[in-house]
């Protein structure tokens, strides 16, 4: 069949130049349909991308390489996945990813709210929604700056709810007269933390001047309150032996390879030190337990 020139194909029927109609292929359908608006054109095929958390042990697919594995791990904006023969690959957290044949955006889960604390950090039973009492008559005297710091970090809450306010002495060494110008009687007790009373001391010695009924005087062995923290909470074997004379504090920084030239020093390793006391568990019991052995005593109706 010849066909002039100039002719056009239209609905799968060829038209001449001069108006002839010729079957080309009568039946042939019309691939982009009756209408190409038709419908939501704008939709992907596989549904618009949507967010999702990561969990572990969601499968994953990263359809440009085709790698399919279960998520193991994230941080820092990439997650990790493994697949059954135990691959691992890394990828950029964000779009690009199928879950069960859906286009999907991986972020990080949110962050659950912090559980609340049902405990202080002495091991005592959380109590909240209560104000702290008003402060006792009664007292606890402790030695030095960092054994208050200390009493507080660990026994603070407690000793809020009670109303006990803890002093410290800078040394014990007037202790007596200490004592008798607090006054002590029924209402008004006096509990009193001595470093290093062991026997033979001269802290020892002291102590047993303060005999008044309303005064109650105990200790720990240890030459510090530093001691009293446990080695393993700061990650060091055991506390250095200093020799008899040094100045101990400074012994220990030495031994540490820490600054130890002035004053200034000391207070930097005992914020570090105090930094590593979360709860009693980084304290010795030798202290421990005196500590509750006062907040008792100061206490008492």
């Amino acid at each position: 069949m010849t066909v002039d020139r100039g002719g056009g194909l239209l609905g799968g029927v060829w038209l001449s130049g001069k108006g002839r109609r010729a079957d080309y292929g009568v039946g042939v359908a019309d691939r982009y349909g009756n209408d190409v608006l038709a419908g939501d054109w704008r939709k992907p095929k596989n549904g618009r991308t949507v967010e999702v958390e990561l969990e572990k042990g969601m499968v994953v697919e990263e359809p440009s390489s085709g790698f399919v594995g279960a998520v193991v791990r994230w941080e820092h904006g990439v997650v990790d996945l493994e697949d059954r023969h135990g691959k691992i690959r890394t990828y950029p957290l964000g779009p690009g990813f199928w879950v069960d044949g859906k286009p999907v955006a991986l972020k990080p889960p949110k962050k659950a709210a912090p559980a609340k604390n049902t405990r202080t950090a002495s091991g005592s039973v959380a109590v909240s929604n209560i104000r702290a009492k008003v402060a006792r008559a009664s007292r606890i005297y402790v030695e030095g700056r960092h054994d208050a710091e200390l009493v507080e970090r660990v026994w603070g809450d407690d000793l809020r709810i009670e109303g006990v306010v803890v002093e410290y002495l800078e040394g014990v060494d007037d202790l007596p007269a200490i004592v008798n110008r607090f006054q002590p009687g029924p209402g008004r007790r006096l509990g009193v933390l001595v470093d290093h009373l062991v026997d033979g001391s001269k802290e020892s010695k002291i102590a047993a001047q303060v005999t008044n009924r309303h005064v109650l005087v105990v200790g720990h062995p240890f030459i510090d309150i530093w001691e009293a923290v446990k080695p393993s909470s700061l990650g060091i074997a055991a506390w250095p032996k200093i020799p008899h004379g040094q100045d101990w504090k400074k012994g220990v920084l030495q031994t540490f390879g820490w600054p130890a030239t002035d004053q200034a020093d000391v207070a930097a390793a005992w914020k570090h030190i105090l930094s590593k006391v979360k709860s009693y568990a980084d304290l010795e019991p030798q202290l421990l337990g005196r500590v509750e052995e006062l907040i008792d005593f100061v206490t008492m109706d």
